[in-house]
């Protein structure tokens, strides 16, 4: 029996999995897409600069290496062109629809399947896998008066381009890794850039550069080259960065690596100072961008450290007084812990997904519930990286499902088993312990509660190698 796949998204994740459907010669799948286009999280965010801090050559499938990227680190659009490329290639876009929200899944055990409910109306699936990532649903903070803003007031994620900043003043809230991209870029034609920081990133270069033709040439024509290349990106990620996180023998060497590159490009010390975090490296998302500090620096652009109380028509209020503001820019994160919330999910014995996650997501190998039969997540709990490639991770866990079809064709829907997920659970609590971003710093890894419920805190080879093969073992079955 070939099952029914209903796959919920089109960036990596979704695309990822269509092709693996597609290359073991199961084509009774549908991705249900919500925005105009595949893309995912890189079709969402086209603020200006916007690009990944994983080197392209390993930002990419395993599968469908691309020889032409134009830099180390590559940008948003040509991101977006290569996930486009994919989606062509393997003739993806016919079992795609379009602006189609999914707003239930609810499992009927008297079939063994799965009612997709979507915006276009009821389906059956035999299996839903989602793929809606932790990046796509931008987080606004909760601050008084927001709506009273006389002027335009957007998120990073969602950039109104039809607004011009050349000549205004521009306040940007948050300073992570999206505004450290984009906050050059304003502040070249903004009259005057705020930046309202609450709490210091450690900031370390981006060594970015471009390949040139005879580069990329060297790329397409010695295959060889190119994987030698991603091989050694990747063992670097894993070997020196993994260690930082873990307080291993790279944690003071990063240190002195971000605390260097501050001297460097911030020469002022009571500026260096209000940028200088006091938690250990890692313990938040480290910023890789070059170009962040020296904009900071500008005698257009003041770094504002004092408590926001409220926003008001003209601006923004704080501690010590008021901040003018023409435009407001939220570079403020995303709901990252809120795992599929934006969909009801009910499962066996109508238990709700929500429910079930109301004290922090988890998901076996980050991928599989209890009492979810046949449900499968990508890039789902505790399966974030602070070191390396999600795409990486995300193959791993599209050649888990695949190992699970068979089993479920052959012996009917399969959920994992409660013991297994709490061993799963006690040895991810244990690999935890040693993790930087325990240290007492908040972050978006944590929830509410300060459980970590979005990174992995092993390396990747090592989730390579537990997810390799499913294990009949951890299931229930039911026919």
């Amino acid at each position: 029996m070939r099952p029914n796949v209903a796959i919920i998204g089109a960036g990596f994740g979704g695309l990822c999995m269509a092709i693996q459907l597609e290359k073991a010669g199961i084509r009774s799948y549908t991705i249900f897409e919500k925005g105009a286009d595949v893309g995912g999280t890189w079709r969402d965010n086209t603020y200006p600069g916007a690009g990944c801090d994983i080197p392209s050559h390993l930002y990419s499938f395993s599968f469908e290496r691309y020889s032409s990227w134009t830099r180390r680190y590559p940008g948003q659009p040509e991101i977006l062109r290569y996930l486009e490329g994919c989606a062509d290639k393997y003739g993806l876009r016919p079992r795609i629809r379009l602006n189609t929200t999914v707003v239930a899944a609810t499992f009927d055990e008297s079939l063994g399947r799965w009612r997709v409910r979507t915006t276009a109306g009821d389906e059956l699936f035999d299996v839903v896998v989602s793929a809606v990532g932790q990046l796509n649903r931008p987080q606004l903070p909760d601050i008084p008066g927001m709506s009273s803003f006389d002027g335009p007031a957007f998120h990073s994620a969602r950039w109104d381009h039809s607004v011009g900043l050349a000549g205004r003043r521009v306040a940007v809230i948050g300073n992570g890794s999206s505004a450290a991209q984009f906050i050059p870029k304003v502040a070249e034609v903004a009259d005057h850039l705020d930046v309202f920081q609450r709490t210091p990133n450690w900031v370390i270069p981006k060594p970015d550069s471009a390949f040139g033709p005879g580069a990329r040439t060297a790329f397409r024509r010695v295959p060889f080259l190119q994987r030698a290349y991603r091989e050694w990106v990747y063992r670097y990620a894993e070997h020196t960065l993994h260690p930082a996180l873990a307080g291993g023998w790279s944690s003071d060497l990063l240190r002195r690596r971000a605390l260097g590159h501050l001297r460097e490009q911030v020469p002022d010390p009571l500026l260096r100072a209000r940028l200088t975090p006091d938690y250990p490296v890692g313990c938040k998302r480290v910023v890789i961008d070059s170009g962040f500090y020296p904009a900071l620096t500008r005698p257009d652009v003041d770094v504002v450290t004092d408590r926001i109380t409220r926003i008001v028509p003209g601006g923004v209020e704080t501690s010590a007084g008021l901040r003018e503001a023409d435009v407001i820019v939220y570079a403020t994160g995303f709901e990252t812990s809120e795992f599929l919330t934006s969909i009801q999910v009910t499962g066996r014995g109508g238990r709700h997904l929500a429910e079930e996650w109301k004290d922090g997501a988890e998901a076996y190998l980050g991928i599989v519930v209890p009492r979810f039969p046949n449900l499968f997540l990508l890039y789902g709990p505790n399966t974030n990286l602070g070191h390396n490639s999600i795409v990486f991770m995300i193959e791993c866990q599209v050649r888990y499902v695949m190992g699970c079809l068979p089993h479920l064709a052959a012996r009917g829907p399969m959920e994992v088993r409660p013991e297994a997920m709490a061993t799963w659970r006690r040895s991810l609590d244990r690999a935890m312990e040693g993790m930087v971003w325990q240290a007492g710093c908040t972050s978006w890894y944590k929830n509410a509660a300060g459980r970590v419920t979005a990174n992995w805190p092993g390396t990747t080879s090592t989730y390579r190698r537990i997810t390799r093969t499913p294990r009949p073992e951890a299931f229930r079955f039911a026919r």
